[in-house]
């Protein structure tokens, strides 16, 4: 059978069997090489802590009423750079996996092309989340004390995180073609990405130029919307921050849905059309 032909017919496996197995490959892979817990969750954890301990005391919120300290400011940031951080470290495999062969055999398979995406990114977003919530039960360390309602929140909001982050991910990794430029982009585009969306700075209500160019820059960062939406899990409500820097939770869980829509469909538009690079 051609690979035309076999691209014809995916629906003689369906689309379940093989997104389940993507998904649990991503799974095993995982437990097999455990060491990415470190990059992964070991690099938040002790910037947070070393930074948090280190700035708690000369920490002042602008326009906050009552203190805050930064390890409680900075608690939701943490739990956005994991699941940023797993997103980068569980997409590398699709660099990985084309440098094998495996994804050359998966692609001429009787299989639709969707079920890849939804299998890697699936698999991704449950290593994301599970390690996320390992990371929650630090939550009294930064003084936040999370109910059932806000826990389930936030379990919520991790993963509608966690899927526009592999999402993004996957279509970065697809487009590349070695581990050093993917890690090149992440250096220059997705840090810069979690650094300028709140998560661990304030940008105040000062109007000097360069506050005010960082404050629209932090609009049309979709990480923005997210870390605020993690914040509004884990409070039920606004949480602590500038009034200059909030974003109410309509606008935060919209613009993270469009964000997930948007990378997933860019995913599978890659995954669909464009093959060259993963046949190679």
């Amino acid at each position: 059978m051609t690979t035309d032909a076999m691209e014809r017919s995916p629906a003689q496996t369906g689309l379940m069997l093989p997104c389940r197995t993507m998904w649990s490959r991503e799974i095993v892979r995982f437990c097999r090489q455990r060491s990415r817990v470190i990059g992964a969750l070991g690099t938040p954890l002790v910037f947070w802590l070393l930074v948090g301990f280190g700035l708690n005391k000369s920490f002042q919120l602008p326009g906050a009423a009552g203190s805050i300290s930064y390890l409680e400011y900075s608690y939701p940031g943490a739990i956005a750079a994991i699941l940023l951080f797993t997103a980068i470290f569980s997409m590398i495999s699709i660099i990985d996996d084309r440098r094998e062969g495996f994804m050359q055999g998966v692609l001429v398979a009787p299989v639709a092309r969707t079920s890849i995406v939804f299998g890697k990114v699936l698999g991704a977003s449950t290593l994301a989340v599970g390690q996320a919530a390992i990371f929650l039960f630090l939550a009294p360390v930064a003084d936040i004390h999370l109910r059932l309602i806000e826990m389930v929140a936030t379990l919520a909001a991790m993963t509608l995180v966690a899927v526009a982050l592999t999402g993004l991910g996957f279509w970065m990794a697809w487009l590349m073609d070695s581990v050093q430029g993917f890690h090149a982009i992440m250096n220059v585009l997705l840090l810069p990405m979690l650094v300028i969306s709140g998560a661990f700075f304030p940008l105040g209500d000062g109007g000097a130029t360069p506050v005010v160019v960082l404050r629209w820059i932090m609009r049309l960062n979709p990480m923005s919307y997210a870390v605020a939406l993690l914040r509004w899990a884990m409070y039920f409500g606004p949480g602590p921050g500038p009034a200059g820097d909030r974003i109410g939770l309509p606008m935060a869980l919209g613009v993270t849905i469009l964000f997930a829509a948007v990378t997933i469909g860019l995913s599978i538009r890659s995954a669909t059309r464009d093959t060259s690079k993963a046949l190679q």
